[in-house]
Order: structure tokens, then sequence, then C-alpha cells
């Protein structure tokens, strides 16, 4: 947090929550110890368990990273920082990194750092006898570990936190290159959906470039491979071809609808809190079935199919499958500027990214008229790309919403590290660099190209079902101990686990398939009507 004229910098330490139903926030007040005031930490949950890793602490004269761990216990509000031996691999300080979920824990990957550098103290001189000086070098991590995390031992006091073990992982897989600060990344269905960025190359003694992206990737994390995201039109199937198949796949459909309403009454019971005995009585609200035409919007939100301007640090949520991106940070020569604005991909369907809103700062401090011609001057004389030009015309506003870039004057000082309590970077170099594997062959049922999951776990059901009962048994637990009904609940989720984890590549095969003409996949064998398709074929 900065004051609003940019003049001074604050590291706060309150702790406050949420309350999304009613939109109240409200203050923690903790006892005991608590984490130090700090910027560019991060935080996730596992369990009942709130994790709080790294950051740092910038002053006048120097810059401080963290590598400190604290778990907050939300039943028992209290702060623990547990004691690793002296000897235990954990990650260097960092900030600006990665923390995501997982069910055994939290998985840390990249993040960025100023670490100790030594260079000669006059590069331009020829001479024998040059001096050196001590400076603090950006580094970009790209590292990644595991936070292991278990119970508390049998016995052990009710306030007793988890055990918990720092390990390292390999580095990820077709990571994106090259490696970029500030690109943020938020939680969804197993993976990490990663968003833009910044990288920095110093040219000369004049200063450095910078190149910012507006790229999107998704980490897998259990296999621990990126894979790019892009956007694509819609599919529409055109005339007598849409018809015919629309005619020929009526008869599965109609066969297929009674399974799928009795699914998703049953889900429509857990999420309400019903028990599963009453979903036979719950109604179907099919308005997400319609089409979107049918829909009246409260206004026209325009759609590209281009993502959002170029930026770093922009903050991200995902809700009902939906990836909004807010706000950022773009940088022009020595201007900064701040976005305020806010789109929305469906993570589905990946069908073009929604603008909701973009509403461009008037009055920026620290920008004057004068400062405005210089802005017009210095964009027609540095056009960076097409992509880039066209995106910044639709704002011109945004000329107004610039600040000296503090970021970039930061890095170009080489700043003497005397006195600075910031020390090099102690991590191993990482020996096995071996890749993850692109696909994994689980034995599961596969989704095919152009199946949405409804239609995967309305073709997959009974295979699902009898996963479910083996994964069941192997725990010594007996399926029929289960209603059906529970049962066919529990195999949907394992159904769109799977989906969601192969939706990349399902993606790949898509794009290559479209562009061959293909828009359907079908197996005859499971079709009703496959003799009479092979004598239509005839």
């Amino acid at each position: 947090f900065s004051s609003p004229k940019q003049g001074t910098f604050h590291h706060y330490s309150d702790f406050w929550r949420l309350e999304p139903s009613t939109r109240e926030w409200t203050k923690i007040e903790c006892k005991g110890k608590t984490p130090p005031a700090r910027s560019g930490h991060r935080m996730t949950y596992w369990k009942h368990y709130i994790i709080l890793f790294g950051g740092f602490q910038d002053t006048s004269n120097q810059t401080k990273y963290l590598a400190d761990l604290w778990i907050f216990d939300t039943q028992n509000f209290s702060w623990h920082t547990p004691t690793l031996p002296p000897a235990q691999l954990k990650p260097d300080a960092r900030s600006s990194f990665t923390l995501l979920p997982h069910e055994k824990g939290a998985v840390l990957y990249g993040g960025y750092s100023r670490v100790k550098a030594t260079v000669a103290a006059n590069k331009q001189a020829k001479g024998a006898s040059q001096g050196q000086k001590n400076i603090l070098r950006p580094l970009i991590h790209d590292d990644c570990f595991f936070l292991r995390m278990a119970p508390a031992p049998d016995g052990s006091p009710p306030t007793a936190p988890p055990v918990i073990r720092w390990e390292r992982r390999k580095k990820p897989a077709n990571a994106p290159a090259p490696k970029r600060a500030g690109a943020t990344m938020t939680y969804h269905k197993g993976r990490g959906i990663l968003f833009g960025g910044v990288h920095d190359v110093e040219e000369s003694e004049d200063g450095m470039d910078s190149e910012f992206f507006r790229e999107l990737f998704a980490w897998n994390v259990e296999r621990n491979r990126f894979f790019p995201m892009a956007l694509r039109k819609p599919r529409q199937q055109q005339g007598k071809k849409a018809a015919g198949a629309d005619q020929r796949g009526a008869g599965r459909r109609a066969r297929a609808q009674d399974r799928e309403d009795e699914l998703l009454k049953q889900l429509a019971a857990l999420e309400t809190g019903a028990s599963l005995e009453d979903a036979d009585d719950m109604d179907l609200d099919r308005k997400a079935d319609e089409p979107e035409a049918d829909e009246t919007p409260l206004r026209e939100m325009p759609v590209s199919m281009e993502l959002p301007h170029p930026r770093f640090n922009a903050q991200m949520a995902v809700q009902d499958d939906v990836l909004y991106i807010y706000g950022g940070t773009f940088e022009q020569k020595d201007r900064e500027f701040t976005f305020d604005d806010l789109y929305a991909v469906d993570l589905g369907k990946m069908d073009g990214c929604k603008e909701i809103f973009n509403r461009p700062a008037e009055d920026w401090f620290d920008s004057e008229d004068e400062d405005d011609d210089d802005d017009e001057d210095d964009e027609d004389d540095e056009e960076e790309d097409d992509d880039d030009d066209e995106d910044m015309a639709g704002d011109e506003p945004a000329k107004n919403m610039h600040t000296p870039s503090k970021r970039k004057k930061k890095q170009e000082d080489e700043v003497s590290v005397g006195g600075s309590e910031t020390t090099a970077a102690t991590s191993v170099p990482d020996d096995d660099d071996t890749e993850a594997t692109a696909s994994v062959d689980d034995g599961l049922p596969h989704p095919r190209p152009f199946e949405t999951r409804r239609e995967f776990f309305v073709r997959t059901s009974n295979e699902w079902q009898e996963v479910l009962m083996t994964q069941l048994r192997w725990k010594n637990i007996q399926p029929e101990s289960y209603p059906i009904k529970e049962l066919k609940a529990k195999a949907f989720e394992l159904s769109e686990e799977k989906w969601w984890d192969c939706r990349e590549e399902i993606n790949a095969l898509e794009e290559e398939q479209e562009a061959a003409g293909i828009t359907e996949v079908v197996s005859l064998a499971e079709r009703g009507d496959a003799a009479a398709g092979g004598a239509r074929r005839r």
C-alpha cells in the first residue's frame, strides 16, 4: 500500500475477514505472536488453516525479502510459526510467487527477489586495476516446492499446529519463456491459471528494456506441466449439415435425457444441502441450457478474441469456471500506467474475452498537461506492435493514468548493499530437470473432442461408477453401503476432475480437427441407429 500521491510507502500487518453474504469486513484480533508487516506475500488454505509465506519489507535504504512460514488456525484464531531444523530444505526468501492449495498441503512456484552480485566499479574503464562493487540484482525464481502438511499426532493438544515439511519438486515442464515477474496465478480445478508478466532486459547503462505479456497458461499441478491457453471462435454448425446432425442425434439425446435429469436433480440436492432422497421432488432450472441470445443482459458487454492488454501484477479469481482479470500495471519508458478494468474468460469454452468494465482514471496524481503532450509524442515515436497500438488506441484517457515508474528506477539504480540484510540466493541448482509427461495413460475414461462435461459423464457413467466402487473396496468400504444416487453423484465428481485434467490437450485436438473440417466425433458402436447410419453412408 502507498499514499495517494506515492510519496510514502507503508507495510501493514492487520488481518481482516470478508463475509461475502453481507459484504462486510471484520478485523480479526489475534492473541500472541503475529506475522510482521510486509508486502508481496502470498496466502492459501489447507483444511481449516490459512498458510502465509514470504514477502518483503522495504525501507528507504534497504529491502529485506522474507522466507518465514505462518499458519493461522481459523478455529482457534491463533497464528503458528513452525520451527524447522536448520538443515531442512526450504524455499529461499522471495515475494510475488505462486502459492496454490493442495489436498495434502500447498504448492509454491516461482517468485521474485534481489540478490547480491559483484560487478566492476567502472565497466567502461579498460585498465587492469578495475575496482569492484556489490549490487542487488533482480532474480526471477523458477523453482518449485511442495509444502506437505499432516494433522498433529494423536494425543496432541487441540491447539497443536499441523506437522509440515518442505519438499523440492522438479521444475515444471513447458514453463512460459522467457521467465517473467509479476505473472499472477489463481487456482482452478487442480490447475493454476497464469496471466501476464514482465521480462526486463538490461540493455546498457542508459537503461533497460521491458517486455510485457498477455498470454494465458494452465499449470497442471499433479503432472507439473504448463499448457498454453488460446481463445477460439465459437463453433457454429451451418444449414442442412447442422439440421441433419440434430436429427440423427435426437434419439440418442432423448435416451440420455432421463439419466441426465436424474443426475442433475441429485447434484442440485447436494448443492442446496438437501438429502438425496428429496432429489426426485426437485424442479430443474434449465435456464443454463437455453441459448444466450434468449437472455437479455443488463447491458451489452463487448467480446474480443484477444486477451487484455499486456500487464503485470493483475489480480485474478475464478468463479463457476469463469476467470476474472482485474487491473494490473503497464510501463512505457519511465512512465507507469495502472489499469482499472475487469475482464471475464470462460475456461470451459475459451470462446472470447468479455469486457465487463473499463474505467480509465481521468485525474491521475503527478500528471500535468505538458507530461500528457510528451506522452503523445513518445507513443508516436515508440510504437511497439500492432496489437498494443490497437489496445491503447481504444483507451485514450489512459495517457493520464501514469506515475513515474518506481519499479524500473529501482532496478536501474545499482544500489550498494552496504548494511543491507538481503542475502544471496542459496538455492541448489536442480540436476534433475526431467520434463513431466504430456499426457497420462491412467486407464480411466477419456473425454472426446467437442464433448461437454455432461456428455462425457452420460457416455461414461457406468465406467466411472465401477472406478468409484473399486476405490471404495481398496479402502475396505463396501459400495453397497452407499445409496445408488450418492454413488452417481460421486462418480460425476470423478469424471469432472478427469475432464478438467486433460482440457488443454483436448482443446489442441479440437483445433486440429476443426482445421481439417471435423466438428463432431461420434462412436457408431454407441449409437442406437448405427445400422441405419451405415446404410446412409452407402
